[in-house]
């Protein structure tokens, strides 16, 4: 997933090796083959008329693109009806890693951070990120062990160091930041 909000619903799968998600698809819109897609970046240009997109390992070109009630119609190429687009339900729909636009220093992409390993300044491992949130003042990472789980502040006085290449985090874990014991699930 590339930096910016994720979807309220996520999807069940995760993008392709080399690839990253760009939206996810919620099912199709009308009875022209119209996708309503959650788009998962914060680079519109992803969803230009023009652009390449993949959706279940085919390359299909974007047709034309409009919002919709906080999402995305996107009409793509030889798509052209319900019946067609319904396919689509479910599926991400994915560029190749190596598009990437750059980053600055210090920034990081959210699928660069998910899975990431974290430790303490001591040294002691706290688990791995399993999600971010977005509060609007800034991100909080979402690390669990088998046991409990941790909300981290993505802020500078607490994330000290991040090695996207070893997936590893440093975190300085301020007064207050307490482990919360994750609840058993109930039999039924």
């Amino acid at each position: 997933m590339e930096r910016g909000s994720t979807p309220p619903k996520p999807p069940e799968t995760e993008p392709r090796d080399g690839f990253i998600a760009v939206g996810y698809v919620r099912g199709p819109h009308g009875i022209r083959g119209e996708l309503s897609v959650e788009p998962l970046t914060e680079f519109p240009e992803r969803f230009e008329p023009g652009a390449t997109l993949w959706a279940d390992g085919v390359a299909h070109t974007v047709a034309a693109a409009r919002g919709h009630r906080g999402a995305l119609l996107v009409e793509l190429e030889g798509i052209g009806d319900r019946n067609a687009a319904a396919r689509f339900g479910g599926l991400l729909l994915e560029v190749p890693d190596v598009t990437l636009p750059e980053l600055e220093p210090g920034e990081y992409y959210r699928f660069q951070i998910v899975g990431m390993a974290v430790a303490d300044t001591d040294g002691n491992d706290l688990g791995t990120v399993r999600s971010v949130l977005e509060t609007g003042a800034n991100d909080v990472y979402v690390v669990r062990d088998a046991e409990s789980e941790l909300l981290i502040p993505a802020i500078d006085s607490v994330v000290q160091e991040v090695d996207v290449a070893a997936r590893r985090m440093v975190v300085h874990l301020l007064d207050g930041l307490e482990r919360r014991p994750l609840k058993p699930k109930k039999r039924r």
